[in-house]
C-alpha cells in the first residue's frame, strides 16, 4: 500500500467559522449560502478549503458511494463512520449530518439519542431531518436538548415509497401546505430548511415567509442558498442528472483516462520506471548478492 502523508494542518489564522448565527446574518445580508455534500476527508477537505459555508454528509451518500437503490437502506453506523471521517477534514464549514431512515421515526427519545451521537461522537455541528409540521414537535425536543436541526421540506428522499421522486408544491393548495410547514420547523426552532424539487415560484414564496435560510436543490435561485451532491457536481454518479443539476466538471472521464493509462503504461513495461524505483545504497551494491536462499535454523 501507498504511504500517505496527509496535510499538515495550516498554522495561520483560519477563515471566521461558519455557525447557525452566519447563515442566519447572510440571509439577513442577502448574501447567498453556498453548501455541497461529502463523503470522505479527502472530499471534505477539497469542499472546505474551496469556502464552501456548509458540508452535508448527506444520505445521499447511499447511492453515491454505498451503491444503494435509495437512501433507505443506509444505517445509522454508516452515516456515523461518513461523518468522522468529513470531520477530521473541515475547519470553516458548517457540519451537517442527515439522520437517516428509521433513526427518528420511532420515538422521541430515540431520535435524541441518535441526534446525539452525531453531535458528540462524529462532530457534526446540526442534524437534518425529513418533514414538515409532522416533524415540528421533535424539531422543538431536539432544539431543547441543544442539538441544532435543519429542516427539510419538498421531495423528501425518504419518503420514496409515498411520495415518489417528482416535484412537489405544483399547485396554490400544495404551496400553501409548504408555506405552513416551513413556518412550523422555523417555530419550533429549525435553523434552515431545505428546500428540494419544488417550482421556482414556490422555493421564493417559502424563502420570503421565513426568518431562517432556505437552501434549495431545485427550488429556484431566490432561496439564500444553494446545495449539490458533490458526485453530481463533478460527475461521477454515472446516472442521468436531475434537471436541477448542473454539471462543473467531468472527473469520471478524468479518472477514466487515467486508469486506462495507468493500465497500459504496466502492461508495456512502462510502469514503474528506474525513478520510480528505490535502490540499494552505494555501500551495499557493492556487495555481492547471494542469490542462495538462507537456511532456516532450528
Amino acid at each position: 500500500m501507498s504511504l500517505i502523508q496527509l496535510p499538515a494542518r495550516e498554522e495561520s489564522t483560519p477563515a471566521e467559522k461558519v455557525t447557525a448565527q452566519t447563515l442566519l446574518d447572510r440571509k439577513q445580508a442577502r448574501q447567498p449560502i453556498t453548501a455541497l455534500t461529502a463523503y470522505d476527508y479527502s472530499t471534505a477537505r477539497l469542499v472546505d478549503q474551496a469556502g464552501i459555508d456548509v458540508i452535508l454528509v448527506g444520505d445521499s451518500l447511499g447511492m453515491a458511494v454505498l451503491g444503494y437503490d435509495s437512501t433507505l437502506p443506509v444505517t445509522m453506523e454508516e452515516m456515523l463512520h461518513h461523518t468522522r471521517a468529513v470531520h477530521r477534514a473541515v475547519r470553516r464549514a458548517l457540519l451537517v449530518a442527515d439522520m437517516p431512515f428509521g433513526s427518528y421515526h420511532a420515538s422521541t427519545g430515540e431520535a435524541i439519542g441518535n441526534a446525539t451521537r452525531f453531535i458528540k461522537d462524529a462532530g457534526a455541528e446540526a442534524v437534518k431531518i425529513e418533514g414538515g409540521r409532522n416533524r415540528a414537535a421533535l424539531v422543538a425536543a431536539l432544539s431543547q436538548a441543544e442539538i441544532a436541526v435543519v429542516g427539510h421540506i419538498g421531495l423528501t428522499p425518504q419518503s420514496v415509497h409515498r411520495l415518489g421522486y417528482r416535484v412537489q408544491g405544483k399547485s396554490t393548495a400544495a404551496i400553501d401546505d409548504l408555506i405552513a410547514d416551513a413556518q412550523a420547523l422555523e417555530a419550533a426552532g429549525a435553523i434552515a430548511i431545505v428546500l428540494e424539487c419544488v417550482p421556482r415560484e414556490a422555493g421564493g414564496l417559502i424563502t420570503a415567509a421565513l426568518a431562517i435560510p432556505t437552501i434549495g436543490i431545485g427550488a429556484g435561485p431566490e432561496c439564500d442558498g444553494q446545495i449539490l451532491v458533490f458526485h453530481d457536481l463533478v460527475n461521477l454518479t454515472g446516472a442521468t442528472p436531475a434537471k436541477f443539476v448542473r454539471r462543473y466538471a467531468d472527473a469520471s472521464a478524468l479518472f477514466s483516462e487515467a486508469i486506462r493509462h495507468y493500465a497500459s503504461d504496466v502492461r508495456a513495461g512502462a510502469f514503474p520506471a528506474d525513478a520510480e524505483s528505490y535502490h540499494l545504497p552505494r555501500e551495499a551494491s557493492e556487495e555481492p548478492l547471494s542469490r542462495e536462499p538462507q537456511q532456516r535454523s532450528r
